[in-house]
């Protein structure tokens, strides 16, 4: 293989992974609300730090489709969550 070639494949690759990991590292964060949502899609997933959880614990919220109660539920959420700075909806 010549080396034009192999440089070019080299860089679809890293081009690829750079993407992957664009695209994937922003998923996995979590951020701890101030209040509740308003409005919450089915199944989509909130965390929000209120008084109705005992310290050290967060409310996680998750949607329900029309005419269903939120599911909501007290949890702890990992070291690497836990220290991410409280956003306002």
């Amino acid at each position: 293989m010549d080396a034009p070639a192999w440089w070019i494949m080299n860089m679809r690759i890293w081009v690829s992974v750079l993407v992957l990991f664009s695209v994937a590292f922003p998923c996995s964060a979590q951020t701890v609300l101030k209040s509740e949502p308003f409005v919450l899609a089915p199944f989509e997933v909130a965390y929000v730090q209120d008084a109705s959880c005992p310290p050290g614990r967060v409310l996680k919220v998750t949607g329900a489709i029309r005419g269903l109660q939120r599911k909501k539920s007290c949890i702890v959420l990992p070291s690497a969550q836990a220290s991410l700075a409280i956003a306002t909806p």
